[in-house]
């Protein structure tokens, strides 16, 4: 792939072969999404992700300390930033500011995995939750803290959270505001796995790497239908299927994946 990729700001994005990373690039704030362009450079991203069909998996991962601190505690106390002005002015900032983010991340063709290195807080554990898939190193930490500041999950947290884990742990997570450790948030399903830091990149790119082996347009056809059958009654959802899959079936990449199958049973 020779795509040129997009010139962010606040992040890192780096293409191997047909594997998108993007790395929040913010450690002097722990890659906070407030205050910063980190919302700018996702919603980019996944537009850019969107329009090249060869790329198969978008890795999502912070630099430094954290992954995400989420918003910044320092300007809310002030009043500052884009927690600045009356209920009208800070409902516009949130449409146009974080809120793209969920909007994003839930558009985004291709399968996401959260490689997690490191504090998960607020904003930033919605983000991890807005992934199709998160991996997390033992360093890792996670907190639904929004309640702990008398403030809601504002960036859309409380509509992915229980979908991810189920009601019942989301609202536990939500209402105390506790921070829970790696471990645990395997334990409740938070994590599909977690490793040591020094495993995290290697292990989510091999899960990435297999992921990329599949044909990508049936990838992408089968994420949009997981998304699709969150909302759709199931006799309708059979029919988006059935066309679906008359397009794969009418994809060379089906009859090529078909062919190395029948080699391999061949053998």
């Amino acid at each position: 792939m020779k795509e040129k990729l997009p010139q962010l700001s606040d992040c890192i994005l780096a293409l191997d072969n047909n594997i998108v990373t993007l790395t929040f690039n913010r450690h002097d704030v722990r890659n906070a999404l407030t205050s910063t362009a980190i919302a700018d450079d996702i919603v980019e991203t996944v537009n850019w992700v969107n329009k090249n069909a060869n790329v198969a998996v978008l890795i999502i991962t912070g630099a430094g300390s954290a992954f995400s601190s989420g918003g910044n505690i320092k300007d809310m106390a002030e009043r500052g930033g884009d927690f600045a002005g009356d209920v009208q002015e800070l409902e516009a900032r949130y449409r146009q500011g974080i809120q793209r983010i969920p909007l994003a991340l839930h558009k985004c063709e291709v399968p996401i995995i959260a490689a997690i290195n490191g504090a998960a807080i607020g904003a930033g554990f919605d983000v991890a939750n807005m992934c199709d898939i998160r991996i997390a190193s033992t360093k890792a930490k996670f907190g639904e803290t929004f309640a702990n500041l008398g403030l809601i999950p504002g960036d859309g947290g409380a509509w992915f959270m229980q979908r991810a884990i189920g009601y019942q742990k989301a609202a536990e997570l939500t209402f105390t505001g506790r921070i829970i450790t790696a471990d645990e948030a395997k334990e409740l399903g938070v994590v599909l796995n977690v490793v040591e830091p020094e495993l995290l990149m290697e292990t989510v790119r091999a899960l990435a790497t297999d992921i990329a082996s599949k044909p990508t347009a049936s990838m992408r056809l089968t994420k949009r239908l997981m998304k699709m059958a969150q909302r759709t009654d199931l006799p309708d959802f059979l029919d988006i299927c059935a066309v679906f899959q008359g397009m794969c079936h009418n994809n060379p990449e089906h009859l090529d994946a078909v062919n190395v199958m029948l080699e391999k049973l061949a053998k």
